[in-house]
């Protein structure tokens, strides 16, 4: 009997093998070919073989690296349809303004970047001459993920194609005059350009996948059939060590986005130095990739290395390809060709012998020029494959130099990214490499020229005719004219006028049950788009299910374990919810492909992404910037709101803050509703502003953050004073005083105006109960739905109070004539109320959650923030004896009474 212990692990399977003889005759043929031709000749065959079963279809791991060599080999590559020579004429205008834009705005400290659009160039350049759809064609043409730090040679090919002028170029960074380009891709400054921002680095890549996911979606639900429409993004190497780079990956193949490709421009170079300085990123990127499903196609060589594979007989050369690391392949790119030939060739016999039929000349032309990545026939294979690629999404892996073309002060200096400007010695050898005809008497006074061969010229004609060709101008943002959307039934929204009686109802069911009456519009109701990471059944949205659907690609190709319920887990090809597990990030990807529909593909979406409030401006602000910039509308909703309401979950779950990261955000209408009809109030206005008939002045460009909370309270009616609705909207109103509320305060009692938001003000409600009949105390109940909206108004008025107009805060006018002081209070940090400090015009002081959170009973926690009924009255009493309106001595009375 054999000894297991003899056995090796590489002998042993999980699965009986019918034939060992066949597979040991295998075995034997592998270990032959390692003895007789060496361990690199059965390598290359073991590889050429899982290729070779993986192209066949057989059910095989894949291959997670490649050769360090392109993925088409030249014979396989398709011919150019288009005039190269052309195209290369419109490059070289291209880089030479893009440098000239940034050398020319140094002057002012600017800033800018050349670097990379110079590696970039034929990557761009071949698109638009042959890809990417514009929006004038049929469907919504492509969406263009641009590389933020590229955005130079964007605004260089509009000026070549007349839609920016040199008082444009001129202008680059410097905005406030009017004719001003911005920094990069931001839709709000240049809306009718960039439709991405993107130089927030890692957000294009995860908003490049869900915005083909988008596509999709909208296509299943026969919203708008965007099967033609393609997700092109452009990525820097060093961008993908962000984690919102890779973190969606699985998704587009999981779903099979074959609508979409990421571009990677692999120069080697991050922001001050090598990408992987001992390793090698474009091998690092393909595992990744390949590992998570998607289609890989690398673009590394260009044709001048042909003679050089082919010399390779023994792969000694790919061999080392494999082993140089990136740092010095960049390194190679400044040295001469006699450092090249002793440190590339020199360390295998085979590749000396190589180098031997190699001039010094074709040496620095494949170590130093010719690369995958600056070759239009290798890019242009590389797109056509990607296109033709079905089932997976692709990522094309191309190599470039960064600074290429701009001279060996910059080809892969680590300092190139920061390099802002060419002398002009340096830019007339620039010129001269690229052959343009440009003078040196255009160079007046030391300034670069901006070159344009003339609007009729042959190069102008061929870009604008191969632009018409594919649908228009790109990239260009385009809103079309639509229709405002038709306002739901009034009656979704005066349900809850009447209050919920008895029955405890949370904001958070309330904010639900308004949604699912909203999606029953038969105008409207197909265009809202419920977004939820994970926990919908938190937020009471199951009920949604079985009516709505959950989008999948493949349906519901299982049995439901609750199938059997009322409200059972259904997902469909049509779901309408987008239930995206536990990502906030990709929620947030979701909602921003979402809210801006209206404009990419002339379609308004109605977004609503419900999160945990903790969870969602503090992990993604920084999307909710990008969703600001891009123009987003929709509804934010952060749920289980407030530091104190979500009891038992501790620290990490409380959330004390979000309305601070919110009111950073001008894009952002934040508010903090009490009760179901503000809510409704709210949303109601939203619709209209977002969607519907804003009014004059009005920003439509905006979009809101509600805050909701998940403890059951009965919800009171709305009150049937004049100016509600105005004040729910402006951010303040008085929602009763001690006499409506019933209670009979001493004569000439002492008054205090007590402002709650959200939760809070349930605790101020008591608290008024506790000072008119403990302490003889009047006080008066605000709900204040918004302290940043009351802000943002008293801005507004100092603003114009500086031009010369006279304007009083609403704050003020709201609160003018109220008797006594003013004690603020909410479930967040103090630093929220406090907001509007400043223009109240009675004494000022407030109550807050600061800190950080703790598990307990929701009682114990406002007891430890200070922030209860009982803390209010102390307060109250406090700042009532400071003027002298009640006794000192009741300050201390309250405390022992309370055991505060």
């Amino acid at each position: 009997m054999t000894d297991p212990k003899a056995i090796q692990p590489s002998e042993l399977d999980q699965l009986p093998d019918r034939d060992p003889e066949e597979t040991a005759e295998w075995r034997a043929s592998l270990d032959a070919v390692a003895k007789a031709a060496g361990p690199h000749r059965a390598a290359y065959l073991m590889r050429r073989t899982l290729e070779r079963a993986e192209g066949a279809g057989i059910a095989l791991p894949q291959l997670l690296e490649t050769d360090y060599v392109n993925t088409i080999p030249t014979a396989a590559e398709p011919a150019v349809d288009g005039d190269e020579a052309m195209e290369s004429r419109i490059t070289a205008w291209n880089r030479w303004n893009a440098a000239a834009m940034v050398s020319r705005g140094s002057k002012y400290g600017v800033g800018g970047h050349i670097a990379t659009f110079a590696s970039a160039a034929w990557l761009y350049e071949t698109g638009f001459n042959h890809f990417f759809r514009g929006k004038e064609g049929d469907g919504s043409g492509d969406q263009l993920y641009i590389q933020g730090h590229a955005s130079p040679g964007i605004y260089a090919r509009a000026f070549l194609d007349g839609r920016l002028t040199e008082a444009h170029l001129d202008n680059f960074r410097r905005e406030a005059g009017g004719d001003g380009l911005p920094s990069y891709p931001h839709p709000r400054r240049l809306p009718w350009l960039w439709e991405f921002p993107t130089v927030s680095m890692g957000l294009g890549p995860i908003s490049a996948i869900y915005q083909a996911r988008f596509n999709r979606y909208l296509t299943s639900r026969g919203i708008k059939d965007l099967s033609n429409s393609h997700v092109w993004a452009f990525l820097g190497d060093g961008e993908m060590d962000e984690p919102e780079s890779t973190t969606a990956l699985t998704l587009a193949s999981r779903e099979g986005l074959d609508n979409l490709t990421f571009v990677v421009n692999c120069n080697l170079q991050r922001l001050d130095g090598p990408v992987r300085a001992n390793f090698k990123i474009v091998q690092e990127l393909e595992a990744q990739f390949r590992g998570a499903g998607w289609n890989v196609v690398k673009s590394l060589w260009g044709t001048a290395w042909d003679e050089l594979f082919q010399l390779d007989t023994t792969g000694a050369l790919v061999r080392r390809l494999r082993e140089v690391p990136d740092a010095q392949v960049q390194t190679y790119q400044t040295r001469d060709a006699a450092y090249i030939r002793e440190d590339f060739f020199g360390k295998d016999p085979a590749l000396v012998e190589m180098a031997k039929l190699l001039s010094d000349d074709k040496i620095v032309e494949c170590f130093q020029l010719s690369r995958g990545g600056h070759e239009a026939r290798k890019v242009y294979a590389a797109y056509r494959a990607a296109l033709a690629h079905k089932g997976a999404p692709t990522v094309i892996l191309a190599q470039t130099v960064k600074g290429h073309t701009l001279g060996d002060g910059f080809a892969s200096k680590n300092a190139n990214h920061q390099m802002k400007k060419l002398s002009t010695d340096e830019f007339k050898a620039m010129r001269d490499r690229l052959g343009l005809p440009i003078k040196d008497s255009d160079f007046v006074d030391g300034q670069v020229p901006y070159g344009h061969p003339g609007a009729d010229s042959p190069e102008v004609r061929y870009l604008q005719e191969r632009r018409a060709a594919l649908g228009g101008p790109a990239p260009a943002r385009r809103v079309h004219p639509v229709a405002p959307l038709p306002a739901p039934a009034e009656k979704a929204f005066t349900a809850f006028d009447k209050g919920s009686g008895s029955q405890n109802v949370a904001t958070t069911m309330a904010f639900v049950r308004l949604v699912k009456d909203l999606v029953r519009d038969k105008e409207t109701g197909k265009r809202w788009v419920p977004i939820v990471p994970d926990e919908a059944r938190t937020f009471g949205m199951e009920s949604l299910f079985p009516s709505l659907g959950i989008y999948s690609p493949k349906g519901q190709t299982y049995e439901p374990v609750d199938r059997d319920q009322l409200m059972y887990y259904k997902e469909a090809t049509n779901g309408q919810i987008l239930n995206e597990g536990i990502t906030e990030a990709g929620s947030m990807a979701d909602f921003i492909a979402a809210s801006t529909s209206y404009a990419t593909h002339g379609e308004p979406m109605i977004p609503f992404y419900i999160f945990y409030s903790m969870f969602g401006w503090q992990r993604t602000a920084d999307q909710m910037w990008q969703l600001g910039d891009q123009l987003g509308r929709g509804f934010l909703v952060g749920a289980t709101a407030g530091r104190t309401t979500l009891t038992g979950e501790g620290l990490q779950h409380a959330d004390g803050h979000s309305p601070v990261i919110a009111a950073t955000n001008p894009a952002a209408l934040s508010y903090d509703p009490a009760f179901a009809y503000e809510i409704a109030a709210i949303v109601k206005d939203g619709l209209r502003r977002m969607y519907g008939e804003a009014a004059p002045g009005e920003d439509q460009d905006v979009f809101y953050y509600l805050t909701v909370y998940n403890e059951p309270v009965p919800q009171p009616a709305k009150p049937s004073a004049a100016g509600i609705d105005e004040g729910i909207l402006k951010g303040l109103y008085r929602f009763n005083t001690t006499e409506s509320a019933g209670l009979t305060p001493a004569a000439n009692a002492a008054r205090i105006q007590l402002l709650g938001s959200g939760t809070a003000i349930h605790w101020a409600l008591k608290a008024q109960r506790l000072l008119a009949e403990e302490w003889g105390v009047a006080a008066d109940v605000w709900s204040a739905t918004s302290w940043t909206e009351l802000r943002r108004d008293a801005l507004e008025a100092d603003a114009a109070l500086l031009r010369g107009e006279e304007r009083v805060p609403y704050v003020r006018q709201a609160l003018q004539g109220a008797e006594g002081p003013v004690l603020a209070v909410s479930d967040y940090m103090r630093q929220v109320p406090d907001q509007i400090a400043q223009w109240v015009e009675q004494d000022y002081s407030s109550l807050g959650a600061d800190g950080f959170g703790l598990s307990e009973t929701r009682e114990a926690a406002r007891r430890h923030f200070g922030v209860d009924a009982e803390s209010i009255v102390v307060a109250a009493l406090a700042q009532l004896a400071r003027r002298g309106e009640v006794q000192v001595t009741a300050v201390k009375e309250a405390r022992e009474k309370y055991g505060l």
